[in-house]
């Protein structure tokens, strides 16, 4: 197996290809390479840092500020609700690329798929999700369960 060598050309097609805002995967794609070997000789040349393509539809723009809503936590007898969305309000999805901070991104479906989207509702404040997924994501467990586990993995 040979070792892939970064020549001045390649070198040169990278700087441009990672100018133009192309995302790793496919500059490595075009080379013949790993996109960590991309994102390697990126950090090692010293070029300049990009923004995130997972935050980049929410960059630059504030989110308003939120009241804090404490999410209600459902009895250990009880399932936590399952958010019975499939389709915003609106009857949009919404994708990554649509995805800003002040929305849920509680992913629905199968990632991969056409069919796969995010949640989008409103996000609570210093939280990813909306309260529905909140009370899904955050469980809190009862002092009794604490003292249970201390004293089982004695």
């Amino acid at each position: 197996m040979s070792a892939f060598e970064w020549t001045p050309d390649r070198i040169k097609v990278l700087i441009a290809h990672w100018e133009e805002g192309l995302p790793t995967s496919e500059i490595g794609r075009r080379l013949g390479v790993t996109k960590n070997s991309v994102v390697g000789k990126v950090h090692r040349l010293g070029l300049k840092k990009r923004q995130s393509p997972i935050r980049q539809s929410a960059a630059g723009t504030a989110a308003p500020k939120k009241a804090k809503v404490k999410a209600k936590v459902a009895p250990k007898t009880e399932a936590a609700p399952v958010a019975p969305k499939v389709l915003r309000p609106t009857g949009e999805v919404v994708r990554l690329e649509e995805l800003t901070g002040s929305m849920c991104c509680w992913p629905e479906g199968e990632p991969g798929t056409p069919n796969f989207f995010f949640c989008g509702e409103p996000s609570i404040q210093d939280k990813p999700y909306c309260e529905v997924h909140c009370a899904r994501a955050y469980v809190k467990v009862s002092k009794d369960k604490k003292k249970k586990g201390f004293a089982l993995a004695q």
